[in-house]
Order: C-alpha cells, then sequence, then structure tokens
C-alpha cells in the first residue's frame, strides 16, 4: 500500500441535492482516495479545516461504469465516497457556505 499523506486523501467535494440536504446535520460528502482508511479520512479532514473535530466516518466503495464507444468497451474507474459527520461544537466547513 502506497504512503498516503493527508492532503492526497481528500480528491473534491461531492455536490448533490442528497449530500446538500444532509449539511444541516453536519454531514458533508468527499471523494476520496480508494486506499484511504476512515482514521486516515477523519485525520485529514480535522488537519485541512480548522476548528473542525470528526464524529463519524462512513465510506463506500464504488465499482467504475460500463462505457461503450463504437464496438469497444470499457470501464470507468472505480472511486471511493466518504461520509464525514462533524461533532455539533465544530465549526462548519467553509467550501460548503455560500452554495
Amino acid at each position: 500500500m502506497a504512503d498516503i499523506k493527508y492532503y492526497d486523501v481528500i480528491l473534491k467535494p461531492v455536490i448533490t441535492e442528497k449530500s446538500m440536504a444532509g449539511m444541516g446535520e453536519k454531514k458533508y460528502t468527499f471523494l476520496v482516495h480508494t486506499e484511504a482508511n476512515k482514521s486516515q479520512i477523519k485525520e485529514a479532514v480535522e488537519k485541512m479545516f480548522e476548528g473542525t473535530k470528526v464524529k463519524k466516518v462512513n465510506t463506500m466503495n464504488m465499482d467504475g461504469k460500463n462505457k461503450r464507444r463504437g464496438a469497444v468497451t470499457g470501464q470507468t474507474a472505480k472511486t471511493k465516497k466518504a461520509i464525514v459527520q462533524l461533532t455539533e461544537d465544530s465549526k462548519d466547513i467553509e467550501i460548503f457556505s455560500g452554495l
């Protein structure tokens, strides 16, 4: 397994209707590195966003989708998604404010 630094764990936030509804309960959704575990995700969120304390992390492995281009078939890359729940006294994550 590769040595993953905390700044390599979180790839980008997931902006969907369902993830935006979860922000009221301090749940934030991110695409993360496929080899990252829950403790690495927790550490990355707490280091990257000042004043946040993670209560719980849920992860999902998502397989790639089948795609066709003429007669040739292939698959998109596998991804991993993490739903991070913050504690009640934690600060909100600023990148989601104003959306």
